[in-house]
């Protein structure tokens, strides 16, 4: 279970951003390849607020292990929906695009 924390709601299966759709593991993602809070922000403006981002990047540095927990039980649920509900490459790119912030393919 997460920490409690004004800046993360948990709510139908997930965490996020306090008042947002934006999920914690997006934030963690974009921060982790190194986009600023000002950058997150830009990308995520319904998130509020840049103190908030800043917020919930304080959240994710002073709890990593339940930050990475969570991460993992995501990989974990994903990985079970695609075991069964198996998707062609092109269905998955725009996720893993996301995910993993790769370039989109150029036919």
């Amino acid at each position: 279970m997460m920490p409690s924390s004004e800046y993360i709601e948990t709510r139908e299966g997930g965490c996020f951003v306090a008042g947002s759709r934006v999920g914690l593991d997006v934030v963690t993602y974009a921060f982790r390849r190194g986009r600023t809070p000002e950058d997150i922000f830009r990308s995520f403006p319904s998130i509020g607020s840049l103190a908030k981002v800043y917020g919930v990047l304080t959240f994710i540095l002073e709890h990593p292990q339940d930050v990475e927990a969570y991460l993992q039980e995501q990989v974990r649920s994903y990985e079970n929906f695609q075991a069964l509900h198996p998707l062609t490459p092109e269905m998955l790119e725009p996720f893993e695009r996301a995910r993993y912030g790769k370039a989109p393919k150029v036919a």
